[in-house]
């Protein structure tokens, strides 16, 4: 299973541009091989266009900056330069079918691990074959408050999925996550991937984005753990 995870702050590019970027940030992620796309810091209204786009399923949670929503979007669609996170933000997990007939996502949960200073949420989704894939966006400073988001986000994903395979994956703000009962996978700088159960077969690389966004994606290919 090949797994990528993306911040796509906020749907904008460096250096900035001035209108929305939609259409080239799901060009860029349908030209990817892959089987689950774990993206943070996105555009609510995207996920739907972008797993179309992708010939995928999508499930995605709002995390903060959500409030009077649809004049946040008219703002950020033709501003996203000026409005920046104000547009409003989700994470989102897209699943591309595996092809057994029976849809890509079997299960989906989510959890807030955050309120304060802004609501942060982990979610995942169970695949056909019973492994889980969660992404998470972490806050930011001081440490230790990532570090409990982080290990709120673990314990979570490893009640979902009550033993079975599963990896974690998402912008985790920190470069060492060191989660209980988790194996650290690697990543660029912050974002990481952790894993029970399951290994990586070659270390995380990342991908060239042509300007989208201020994170590099990363991808990692995982198989099950020999016993």
């Amino acid at each position: 299973m090949r797994v990528v995870t993306w911040n796509l702050f906020h749907g904008r590019s460096v250096p900035d541009t001035s209108r929305s970027l939609l259409r080239e940030f799901t060009d860029m992620l349908a030209g990817w091989a892959w089987d689950v796309a774990l993206l943070q810091e996105v555009p609510p209204w995207w996920p739907a266009s972008l797993a179309d786009g992708c010939g995928a399923e999508e499930r995605h949670v709002l995390t903060s900056r959500n409030a009077l929503l649809p004049a946040r979007r008219w703002v950020a669609d033709r501003r996203p330069d000026l409005v920046k996170s104000n547009g409003g933000g989700a994470n989102a997990i897209l699943v591309r079918d595996g092809g057994d007939g029976g849809g890509a996502v079997r299960a989906h949960a989510a959890r807030r691990v955050r309120t304060w200073p802004e609501r942060r949420v982990a979610h995942a989704v169970a695949l056909a074959d019973g492994t889980w894939v969660g992404n998470v966006h972490a806050t930011t400073h001081p440490d230790a408050r990532t570090r409990a988001d982080l290990a709120r986000a673990g314990a979570a994903l490893a009640g979902w999925a009550g033993g079975a395979p599963a990896l974690l994956g998402g912008d985790m703000n920190i470069a060492a996550p060191r989660v209980p009962g988790w194996d650290d996978l690697g990543g660029h700088g912050i974002d990481r991937f952790l894993a029970q159960g399951l290994s990586a077969v070659a270390a995380p690389v990342t991908l060239d984005t042509q300007g989208l966004s201020d994170h590099a994606p990363v991808a990692v290919e995982v198989v099950r753990s020999q016993a």
